[in-house]
């Protein structure tokens, strides 16, 4: 059985990526071609978002693709995140494909990756963001 969990988990994060690539993301507009940006490493960790996923979400936050990679860890976890740029708060409304209904709200607090994500995505979403 053991054997079995790395498969499955692979599988769900092609499931995700296929998706999201041929758009099943909310919106319904088809990604591109994935473009990682990497933010700057802190001791928790690596992390990159998707140029190419940024997309408003039903409620009109912006959406976006990331990955996350723990220092203690060879792999790495996809969440899809709905970012408040204004009040500078995220939510993971996915993870490695399984949505999150009722995700809440989070200030980035301490975390410097999701600070940066939430920096450098908002800023690259902006005129997605006046569009709404």
């Amino acid at each position: 059985m053991s054997g079995l969990r790395p498969l499955l988990r692979s599988a769900v994060l092609l499931i995700a990526v296929l998706g999201i690539t041929l758009g099943a993301w909310p919106g319904g507009a088809a990604a591109g071609p994935v473009n990682w940006q990497e933010v700057p490493e802190s001791s928790a960790g690596r992390q990159w978002w998707d140029t190419g996923s940024l997309r408003l979400s039903r409620d009109g936050e912006l959406s976006v693709l990331t990955r996350f990679q723990p220092a203690s860890e060879d792999r790495g976890q996809l969440y899809v995140m709905e970012l408040d740029c204004d009040l500078q708060l995220y939510r993971d409304t996915s993870v490695n494909g399984l949505p999150r209904f009722g995700a809440a709200w989070q200030p980035t607090g301490e975390d410097d990756l999701i600070r940066a994500v939430l920096d450098q995505a908002c800023t690259a979403g902006s005129e997605l963001l006046a569009s709404r």
